[in-house]
């Protein structure tokens, strides 16, 4: 072989090795992390094309499209699966169940508006807020299926105003007038519900889980309290949600639940500030998971890590771990990034990184509280900018009571810091927490460590952390703080 043959041959063999290297642009995000995690990859599809107006739909933004969705997916999964087409209209539709082995690609211009007609959400034996319990169907689910993805340039609209209570402090005037005058009960002059079942649930429940119910009467006589998340996909494997618009959530926007291989890439999950539990993203006893280039303004936390509550959590026993979120933004909503309250399940192998919150309550925020257990270990951060955080730039509160930072700061609520209790499986453990590279302009306190004292938080590494606040930073119960280069002014 002469040496131009052997030129072009040993291009073509370089050629080919970086085109193999290349084949999965989600590689990147695995390599060089300070854990083990596998190489996740976006789920493949059969070269087969559906579209829903073939199934009779009308994206006349009135016209019920909720057969037509079934029927069309349940014929796509059936044959193989491949890519459901959404194209351009107002489809308006009832609750849609995703089955192995479908896309549901919405073009640009493509609105998926769920109905507000909450008899058209069967209620269902699921998880919410960590704890076996019931809720109304989730308008986009997903049950045990392989292979799913929602893509596109379109959005996915929940009408969450039906579903959701209101308080009078997280809106304007024009706005509350307009809300409550559409019917709806209050509880005081400054929270209105939208019904009087949702009075009723929300008088026998527990951080949104009702108490007491035997009967399926009972559970039907509170139907509007039990407001679904947007996104629901519970034991799915090989999922992607790309370049969508989730948003207007009746209560959680997306909620993946002890799935594996998921990747959440360049979407926006948006609500209304005023949105009650309106998180962005709770990611539950899952395993390896990318959230990548997304961008989450909710009225809660944004991207939130979670594994369960109390004696559920512990019983499933699924930590949430192997996680990736890499060049992502939080505007608004309690915290950016979360992990807790709910963690009994436990948390590690987190990589934070290379991300931006932009007027959240709190930046980095750690909770817990006494009855969860579990441990959270492992986790990195690194690389994050922060602006006008209303609360704490970086907080760990293991005396989490269901409020957000901003409100306990607003109560006066101080924590008890100073009653030992035994140490037991309800215990929960916050330890091996690295946090660097941090940059925070204008936080209200720079950071705010209340650990148990039975349990106290521990080995947390802060490195090369720079931020300007208004209050001094609080430490109570916490063993080996190690500080290098750390500024808070």
């Amino acid at each position: 072989m002469n040496l131009s043959k052997s030129i072009v041959t040993c291009y073509f063999v370089l050629l080919g090795t970086n085109l193999m290297a290349q084949s999965n642009p989600y590689k990147q995000f695995v390599e060089g992390l300070p854990f083990a995690m596998p190489e996740v990859k976006a789920p493949s599809f059969p070269n087969r094309t559906y579209n829903i107006k073939d199934y009779g739909a009308n994206g006349d933004g009135s016209s019920l499209c909720t057969e037509a969705f079934a029927k069309a997916i349940d014929d796509l999964s059936s044959k193989g699966g491949g890519k459901l087409i959404v194209p351009q209209g107002v489809w308006f539709t009832g609750p849609i169940v995703l089955k192995s082995n479908v896309n549901l690609h919405l073009e640009k211009g493509a609105v998926i508006l769920f109905s507000g007609d909450e008899t058209l959400y069967p209620i269902i034996k699921t998880s919410f807020e960590g704890l076996d319990t019931r809720r109304c169907q989730s308008p986009l689910s997903a049950k045990g299926a392989t292979n799913i993805a929602v893509t596109g340039h379109g959005a996915i609209d929940g009408n969450g105003a039906y579903w959701r209570p209101l308080k009078r402090s997280k809106v304007t005037a024009s706005q509350w007038k307009s809300f409550t005058s559409n019917g709806g009960v209050f509880k005081r002059e400054d929270l209105w519900y939208p019904s009087q079942g949702y009075l009723k649930g929300d008088s026998i429940a527990q951080m949104n889980v009702p108490q007491g119910l035997q009967t399926d009467e009972e559970w039907e006589s509170i139907r509007r309290f039990l407001r679904p998340v947007l996104v629901s996909l519970v034991n799915c494997k090989n999922v992607l949600l790309q370049d969508v618009i989730f948003q207007n959530s009746p209560a959680w926007n997306i909620h993946p639940l002890m799935c594996e291989n998921i990747i959440i890439d360049h979407i926006l999950a948006r609500n209304p500030s005023y949105a009650q539990n309106g998180d962005g993203l709770d990611l539950e006893s899952c395993k390896n998971a990318l959230i990548v280039n997304s961008t989450f303004d909710a009225g809660d936390d944004g991207i939130c890590i979670k594994s369960g509550k109390d004696a559920d959590g512990r019983k499933r026993g699924k930590p949430c771990e192997n996680v990736v979120v890499d060049g992502c933004t939080v505007f608004q909503g309690h915290g950016g990034f979360v992990v807790g309250s709910e963690m009994s399940g436990g948390v590690k192998n987190i990589m934070v990184q290379n991300c931006q919150f932009l007027g959240t309550d709190v930046g980095l925020r750690f909770k817990s509280c006494r009855g969860r257990g579990g441990v959270v270990s492992n986790i990195f951060i690194r690389n994050i900018s922060m602006f006008d955080i209303q609360a704490d730039a970086i907080t760990f509160n293991l005396y989490y009571g269901g409020k957000s930072v901003v409100e306990d700061m607003e109560s006066g609520v101080k924590s008890n810091n100073i009653d030992l209790k035994p140490v037991d499986e309800t215990t929960p453990e916050f330890r091996d927490i690295y946090i660097e590279n941090i940059v925070c302009r204008n936080a209200n306190r720079a950071l705010y460590f209340n650990g148990l004292p039975e349990k106290k938080i521990t080995n947390i590494n802060l490195k090369n952390i720079h931020i300007s606040a208004r209050q001094k930073s609080e430490f109570h119960n916490c063993l080996n703080i190690q500080k290098e280069n750390v500024v808070t002014d």
